[in-house]
């Protein structure tokens, strides 16, 4: 038996007028939790996201910082997700990525401020899936539009773990320092890349594993500066742990392992 016409065209009516109401309620939460900082500009991306069903809807924020604001999401199968926005407004953060851009062929500089934010999305989004790709233990990339980039939401019950800074002394161990040197190690000879701002601050430990986190600094072994940021970067891991009471190598040892034939 065939439907009735005018039953076919209410059902497709009312499922407008959910679509709709549906719509507003994501708009308002959106609104509600995207706080005046960001531009229209970015706050359009987010609907784009939402529309195009990247993200369920926004949740709240869970870390704040000069660069960017982390924002827990939920994705369409109802995981947690992280949403990085990158301010567009700071022109200190402006200053400080021009010299992770330059030099890197894999990116060009614009003279719009706006352009290199997006720029720079785009490089963490690029960086995290060649870190993945090499075996490298960071958060998963799912998505990166305008100054806007969704990873994997490393935490649990909307609470992210803890950065490697924030893990009392005790629970510290010297397989914990092996595990984050071994994941440079495996950036830098399969990944082809070199963090460039590796600390205790950008370590995070989920159930009981290191991740190395943003990438947006990250450079090729290429770049003009590479020698520079890998010093540095195994440095600070070292002075952490060393620090912390744990007898680990000195920098010169590990630099000359990490570049073994």
């Amino acid at each position: 038996m065939c439907p009735d016409f005018d039953e076919v065209a209410r059902r497709k009516e009312l499922k407008q007028v959910e679509w709709r109401r549906v719509r507003r309620n994501k708009d308002a939460d959106l609104l509600e939790t995207v706080e005046e900082v960001f531009d229209r500009r970015t706050v359009m991306a987010l609907y784009g996201l939402i529309n195009n069903g990247v993200i369920e809807g926004m949740k709240g924020v869970v870390d704040a910082g000069k660069e960017s604001r982390i924002y827990l999401a939920s994705g369409m199968k109802g995981e947690d997700l992280a949403v990085k926005i990158f301010l567009t407004s700071s022109m200190e953060f402006k200053k400080s990525m021009l010299q992770y851009i330059q030099g890197d062929p894999r990116f060009k500089i614009g003279h719009d401020y706006r352009r290199i934010v997006n720029t720079w999305a785009q490089k963490e989004y690029k960086n995290l899936t060649e870190a993945t790709r090499a075996g490298v233990p960071v958060p998963r990339p799912i998505h990166v539009e305008e100054n806007i980039l969704i990873m994997e939401f490393l935490g649990e019950n909307g609470v992210p773990s803890p950065i490697l800074k924030e893990i009392p002394k005790q629970y510290l161990y010297l397989g914990m320092y092996q595990e984050i040197i071994g994941s440079a190690d495996r950036l830098y000879r399969v990944g082809n890349l070199i963090h460039a701002d590796l600390s205790e601050y950008n370590v995070m430990v989920h159930n009981g594993k290191t991740y190395l986190i943003d990438f947006g600094q990250a450079v090729p072994r290429e770049h003009p500066m590479a020698e520079e940021f890998l010093r540095r970067d195994i440095g600070n891991i070292i002075r952490f742990f060393d620090k912390a009471g744990i007898g680990v190598p000195d920098v010169e040892e590990v630099l000359r392992w990490m570049k073994r034939t």
